[in-house]
């Protein structure tokens, strides 16, 4: 299933002599269940290419679409109602609110939109991150990796279609990335869950099951990457570490791989 799509994205800044091209007609398509990296050097146009696929930013020409529904032409309030029900956020700030519970904060969207996340599908994201007993502690009682999986569970509680992650290890030290980039990939394991990370970091890229590489606004490869997404992070460091992913082929379209743990697999909405 598609559920990403950008058709001849182009982004330009400025005007005249001052113009900057920040993406050249992109074209690409995100399939349910894929862990992608948008990797590039500085100016490359990887976060513009994320804020735009993610209704963050309007490009000046082109189109995206989100499990079928074009952005193009949509009202404020038609974003809004996409992001909040669609698509979940990781970024390099946790924003966490310092005086709620790891759980408060988690089920914060959800309340302020006056739903309720299924039983089940809480029970299966607070497994596969590891914060079952960290539930009732304040942003101040975790260590930096905590608080950035408690706010890949607040991403994750309404259950998206895709989740955009713009440089998500970047506050973090190395134990706490790969314990992170384990998760992620995870997730898309056993939830069949959708990633699209923006990443300037290589040992990073390497977890996931795609590659899309970017310089001066266009992409110049996109490559599956032949081995089972988290696969290049030490096990060890992960929550939950007594799975271990195999090592088995993969080609997109991605395909969900077995379930390696206890962790009920779940579809994403």
């Amino acid at each position: 299933m598609r559920v990403v799509e950008a058709r001849a994205l182009r982004k330009v800044y400025g005007e005249g002599n001052a113009q900057v091209v920040a993406l050249d007609t992109v074209s690409l398509t995100i399939t349910e269940g894929e862990f992608a990296a948008i990797m590039g050097p500085s100016g490359s146009g990887k976060s513009t290419l994320l804020h735009c696929m993610a209704g963050l930013d309007t490009p000046t020409s082109g189109s995206v679409f989100i499990a079928g529904q074009d952005l193009s032409g949509m009202k404020d309030k038609q974003l809004t109602t996409i992001r909040r029900d669609q698509l979940g956020f990781i970024f390099q700030s946790f924003n966490l609110l310092p005086t709620l519970t790891a759980e408060e904060n988690i089920l914060l969207p959800q309340r302020l939109a006056h739903r309720k996340p299924s039983r089940d599908w809480y029970d299966a994201v607070i497994s596969v991150l590891g914060l079952t007993d960290r539930l009732s502690h304040r942003p101040n009682e975790l260590s930096g990796g905590q608080q950035q999986r408690v706010a890949v569970a607040r991403a994750l509680i309404g259950r998206p279609k895709v989740i955009f992650a713009d440089e998500p290890t970047g506050a973090l030290d190395t134990a706490s990335a790969a314990n992170l980039l384990q998760t992620l990939a995870h997730m898309c394991q056993t939830l069949g869950q959708t990633v699209v990370m923006v990443t300037h970091d290589e040992q990073a890229a390497a977890t996931t099951n795609r590659i899309i590489r970017l310089r001066d606004g266009r992409i110049t490869n996109d490559d599956t990457v032949h081995h089972t997404p988290g696969t290049h992070t030490t096990p060890s460091t992960a929550p939950g570490a007594r799975h271990t992913a195999d090592h088995s082929p993969t080609s997109r379209p991605a395909t969900h791989p077995g379930t390696p743990g206890p962790t009920p697999r779940l579809e994403a909405r």
